[in-house]
């Protein structure tokens, strides 16, 4: 017998709380009064939050953070659960909002910030749904907050966890919500917890367990884009340079270089960092020329985990090489990791 959807997603939220504790301050999500609410909500509606959920991620994908405007979007759009709806939309409505708080999540950690309520609340709305791929997706967005922060194991748990609801689809064949066995997000959101999988085992020094992730995450999948391609081939590098593979890391890293577009300034950044930094442990001379403009690109970036994730390590690696251009160039990227995002403001944005 199926269980209701508290119950059974209660466990993976507790995963999530009691994952490792944050310094950072959390995003609050008291709700506005002013804005003024539809007197009834149509599909129309839930496809403006989804609109404008996917232009925040675009904007995300671009500069980094973005947590203050997804906190702005979930106060705004969680006011409608207050107002009538069919059964249908209400269900709709739960899905965009378990997206959203996912996206919002991730935004935070990004930023700096802790984005644990987001993703709590996301497998709320998702269980409430009956969203087997929502579940996953909060699952997988929280556990990668955490596998470069200091927490591979926590974060395998969550990997884990996700694979597990995954093993249990589909949990409600006559919710609208949940996946047909084709719908290819399925295969894409399974292939990302097992590669995450892997870099988790390569972080606490597991090379076979690593190895056999990543065999399960390319089997039989095709990325549906560029930038899922791009983000699988960087975490595949990540993956090769944590277990001292430094061809195969290059190797990776040049080629999500080649599939982030234009609009992808983050991970263009992230895999400049990372190719940077596998250059630098090589002694190779062009490591230096690398490294300065990975450096110069990063300071353009709202993103805080960037800098704590890819350019502390480079930082570390230059450190350990010779000669005094290495050392000053250390010197200016261990500033740039440590203190404040040097970014220009959007238009319409307040300079704090």
């Amino acid at each position: 017998m199926t269980q209701e959807p508290p119950s059974e997603f209660t466990p993976t939220a507790s995963g999530i709380q009691r994952s490792a504790s944050r310094r950072t301050p959390s995003v609050q999500l008291a709700l506005p009064t002013d804005d003024p609410l539809p007197w009834r909500l149509a599909m129309a509606d839930v496809q403006e939050l989804r609109s404008f959920t996917r232009g925040l991620v675009t904007r995300a994908r671009y500069y980094g953070g973005h947590a203050g405007a997804f906190a702005d979007t979930v106060r705004r759009y969680t006011q409608w659960l207050a107002v009538p709806a069919s059964e249908a939309v209400k269900n709709e409505l739960a899905l965009a909002l378990a997206e959203l708080h996912t996206e919002a999540g991730w935004a935070c950690h990004d930023a700096g910030l802790d984005g644990r309520g987001h993703f709590i609340r996301a497998l709320g709305f998702a269980g409430k749904a009956g969203d087997t791929y929502g579940v996953a997706n909060a699952v997988l967005h929280a556990g990668v907050t955490l596998v470069r922060s200091g927490h591979p194991n926590d974060a395998l748990k969550l990997f884990q966890l996700g694979q597990f609801r995954l093993r249990l689809f589909p949990p409600r064949p006559s919710t609208p919500a949940t996946m047909s066995t084709d719908d290819p997000r399925f295969l894409t959101v399974t292939t990302r917890l097992r590669r995450q999988s892997a870099t988790a085992y390569a972080i606490m020094g597991g090379p076979k367990q690593a190895d056999r992730c990543l065999a399960e995450a390319d089997d039989g999948w095709e990325p549906p884009g560029a930038f899922e391609r791009a983000g699988a081939d960087f975490v595949t590098a990540g993956i090769a340079l944590d277990l001292g593979r430094l061809e195969a890391a290059e190797q990776f890293a040049t080629r999500a270089l080649g599939s982030y577009g234009e609009a992808h300034r983050r991970g263009r950044t992230l895999a400049e960092l990372l190719l940077a930094e596998v250059h630098i442990r090589a002694g190779e001379p062009q490591g230096l020329t690398l490294a300065r403009h990975a450096i110069e690109e990063v300071r353009g970036l709202r993103s805080v985990a960037a800098r704590r994730e890819r350019l502390l390590p480079l930082v570390a690696a230059l450190e350990s090489r010779p000669g005094t251009d290495t050392r000053d160039l250390a010197q200016t990227a261990r500033r740039i990791a440590t203190y404040g995002i040097m970014v220009t403001p959007t238009p319409g944005q307040n300079r704090r």
